[in-house]
């Protein structure tokens, strides 16, 4: 019958790369099983963490669009390209602190430095994607709809001094000896929200501030719960992986997640509040639109 519903194309699809997703992840795990045993499947569990990775992004994406027929990569891909080289300069900072504070190291790396360095890009490259698509499907599933708190007051005293104690947390890790600065990391994994997110909120960015101060908390759950379901599957594939980041935080060292001292694991949560407001304070100086990350006018 010309005109009926089933001659139409299904406008949310789940996408072809979604399967190519499930894909990359089982392959990825089979290597990991295989590694002791098969030369190939060695070679592939050394990249077994970004595979599984852009294994995820793939899947979740691939979900987003079939539950509301939008999404990253499909129909918004000039910010998905946008996130790629964000996400590993932004990590880059962060490895940068690393050098003082000693906080992780890296194992079983290639030896020769152009592939080393490509994986660890590859790797790096997967961390905001993995984050937002995280939380947009949280969001998408509305797992957190509805959640309020009385609206808060915006004051000069709250911007100024947020970004005075944030400048303040980024200093000192710098400024004290190793042997103190390994204690530190809390104040880095919180220190660039309490200095940016002020200067985005007053520049008219999208903000945790402006959340808040209309009394909304999806989109800041959303962000808070993705960093710990990422960062759970993070040291799930790492732990196995032949090529691997381990910890050297010193508090709870004996009581872990995977690699991850127990401690060290209630950072994820704030690592996604970060990488949004740092992703938010780069937008600023690109110009205004409407292709971004779970803009508070949508809620």
């Amino acid at each position: 019958m010309r005109g009926s519903t089933h001659d139409l194309p299904d406008e949310r699809c789940f996408k072809g790369y979604g399967w190519a997703g499930i894909g990359l992840i089982l392959i990825a795990e089979l290597a990991l099983l295989l590694q002791s045993n098969y030369p190939l499947a060695r070679t592939i569990s050394v990249w077994a963490t970004p595979i599984c990775w852009w294994g995820y992004i793939l899947l979740v994406d691939a979900t987003i669009f079939r539950l509301k027929g939008e999404s990253l990569i499909s129909t918004r891909r000039n910010e998905f390209f946008l996130l790629l080289p964000l996400s590993v300069g932004f990590w880059l900072i962060f490895e940068a602190y690393n050098l003082h504070l000693q906080n992780w190291e890296y194992h079983g790396l290639p030896e020769n430095a152009v592939i080393r360095c490509l994986g660890l890009a590859l790797s790096f490259a997967t961390i905001m994607p993995g984050l937002f698509l995280t939380a947009e499907l949280l969001k998408t599933l509305k797992i957190f709809e509805g959640f309020r708190l009385p609206p808060l007051r915006i004051t000069n005293r709250i911007i100024y001094g947020g970004v005075i104690l944030g400048f303040i947390f980024l200093i000192v890790p710098l400024m004290v000896s190793q042997h103190y600065a390994l204690y530190l990391f809390a104040l880095v994994w919180t220190g660039f929200i309490m200095v940016l997110d002020p200067i985005v909120y007053s520049s008219g960015g999208e903000s945790l501030l402006r959340d808040l101060e209309k009394g909304f908390l999806e989109r800041i759950l959303c962000l808070f719960a993705a960093g710990y379901l990422c960062g759970f599957l993070w040291e799930f594939w790492n732990y196995w992986a032949a090529a691997k980041w381990v910890y050297l935080v010193p508090f709870t060292p004996t009581v872990k997640i995977f690699e991850m001292p127990i401690a060290g694991f209630f950072g994820f949560g704030p690592l996604a509040w970060e990488y949004f407001i740092m992703y938010n304070f780069v937008r600023l100086f690109g110009g205004r639109d409407t292709n971004r990350f779970m803009p508070l006018e949508a809620q």
